[in-house]
């Protein structure tokens, strides 16, 4: 967006009015016959040059310009003929030129102004446009639906289809409970299963501990019998060898009570013995 540079009304004074009205072409520049004609163009431009120029002061253009000179002398050479020649007359072409250059660029920005104040204007004015024309539409859908649900046959729609939904839901509410209570039989019976597995298990395991318990009990008691029976075994050899014993010492006794009777009866009276041989 151009820079924008305020208009002092204090450049304006400075302009001497000239008696004769201007007349501007298409670019804002005077026309030759007009300038021409002036009876105070000279004059006034030479005061004007003379005076404090308004280049010295802020330009009104948004970029400031250095307007070459259109004499083919050195800027050195210049200067130096400025310093020597004392008063010396202006060039006629310069002021008018600067004059125009300035007055062109003030148009212009002017135009450029105007042309920025439109398009702004435009543009707030098609905001509003659309916001207003936004605005319609949404009235006119907000009547219109107005309109639609305030009928009978929309209302008679609507009324259809919260039934459905509504049917909808309880349908879906009984699938979900017979779900529901499908899945609830059916953790019903395998926690059954479950039990019935658990407790096949605990009576297996009770009747292995109980099969192992007689077992152990079984073979305790026939190894207490195999000890008994083998006791009683050597309790009857010993009492075999005891009464063995006993009768052999019964034997050895009554043998020699006989020895002895025999001995006692040869020396009372010794019998005739008599040998036959068989």
């Amino acid at each position: 967006m151009p820079r924008t540079v305020s208009r002092s009304p204090s450049y304006r004074r400075r302009h001497s009015p000239s008696p004769v009205g201007y007349r501007y072409d298409g670019g804002g520049r005077r026309s030759r016959r007009d300038r021409s004609r002036s009876p105070y163009s000279y004059s006034h431009r030479r005061r004007k040059s003379r005076s404090i120029s308004p280049r010295r002061h802020k330009s009104r253009s948004p970029t400031p310009r250095r307007h070459k000179s259109r004499s083919p002398t050195p800027r050195r050479y210049r200067r130096q003929r400025s310093r020597s020649t004392t008063k010396s007359p202006i060039p006629k072409s310069r002021s008018p030129s600067l004059e125009a250059i300035e007055r062109k660029n003030a148009i212009e920005k002017l135009r450029k102004e105007e042309e920025e104040k439109k398009r702004r204007q435009q543009e707030a004015e098609l905001k509003l446009l659309e916001e207003e024309t936004a605005r319609r539409i949404e009235e006119a859908i907000r009547k219109k639906v107005e309109e639609s649900l305030n009928s009978e046959e929309i209302k008679l729609e609507i009324q259809r289809r919260i039934d459905e939904g509504r049917k909808k839901l309880f349908d879906e509410v009984a699938a979900q409970l017979e779900k529901e209570k499908e899945s609830a039989l059916i953790e019903a019976r395998q926690k059954e299963e479950q039990a019935r597995r658990e407790r096949e298990e605990l009576d297996k395991m009770l009747e292995e501990n109980r099969r192992r318990v007689e077992e152990a009990q079984r073979r305790e008691a026939l190894e207490q019998q195999q000890k008994e029976e083998e006791r009683y075994r050597e309790l009857e050899r010993l009492q075999r060898q005891k009464e063995e014993a006993m009768r052999r010492k019964r034997l050895e006794e009554e043998q020699e009570q006989a020895n002895q009777m025999k001995l006692l009866g040869k020396n009372k009276s010794r019998p005739k013995l008599s040998f036959a041989l068989k």
